[in-house]
């Protein structure tokens, strides 16, 4: 069964989605818009509470994929290029489980989600001014990746430092990350036609501006 897209459109009214590349600010952008606008804060995999439980290998492989690895050094030591095509197809099989749990969370609230849903998706089931892209300089998402203290990159940094050469698995790694946010891929989100916001490698404190941006742009403040 399929549902049109205009009735995702009228259920997911209430609902604001940031996307982008990695570490560009959207978990905190989130984090801040959802506390000064009473928003609800749908972060980074909010879905797999779900999609863990309900994800089948026959429709949704990579979403399984975790799920069903015996050992996480077999995720770390992937070549670069199952890595980059893993990511993006994980976020298309999980576009569904999004959707469902957006509607949802939404029919009293505003919500705002860190999304991976595709663009060509969003374009279809929202309007321009519930959607906005933030983009980080390559060498800040794959230099600064770990960086964060998120217990799920801490925990993918453990594994990558208990393998029997880190330092390769490392440099594996790091490549994987340059490919999911290649110049290609940055292009596509900055020429998707969404509002755009740019993260600076100027080590300027720019919270409170993006996140009024941001806000603006929504139009949760005028």
């Amino acid at each position: 069964m399929d549902i049109e897209n205009n009735i995702l459109r009228y259920y997911l009214r209430n609902v604001y989605f940031i996307t982008g590349t990695a570490y560009s600010g959207k978990s905190t952008a989130v984090k801040l818009l959802s506390e000064r606008y009473d928003m609800v804060m749908c972060g980074e995999n909010y879905f797999t509470d779900v999609s863990d439980r309900v994800a089948d290998p026959e429709i949704q492989p990579d979403l399984c994929y975790i799920r069903e690895l015996e050992d996480f050094r077999d995720f770390v030591t992937r070549t670069p290029e199952e890595y980059e095509r893993w990511m993006y197809n994980t976020g298309r099989e999980a576009t569904g489980f999004e959707i469902a749990e957006l509607i949802s969370l939404s029919r009293d609230r505003k919500v705002i989600v860190d999304t991976n849903i595709p663009l060509e998706i969003l374009k279809q089931i929202t309007d321009y001014d519930h959607v906005a892209v933030m983009l980080s300089p390559q060498s800040m998402s794959v230099e600064r990746f770990f960086d964060r203290s998120d217990p799920e990159k801490q925990y993918i940094l453990s594994v990558i430092e208990s393998c029997e050469d880190a330092e390769a698995v490392m440099e594996n790694y790091r490549r994987g990350l340059a490919l999911i946010n290649s110049r290609e891929h940055y292009d596509e989100y900055a020429s998707s036609g969404f509002f755009t916001l740019v993260r600076e490698d100027n080590g300027t404190d720019t919270r409170n501006e993006v996140c009024e941006k941001l806000a603006r742009h929504f139009g949760l403040i005028k």
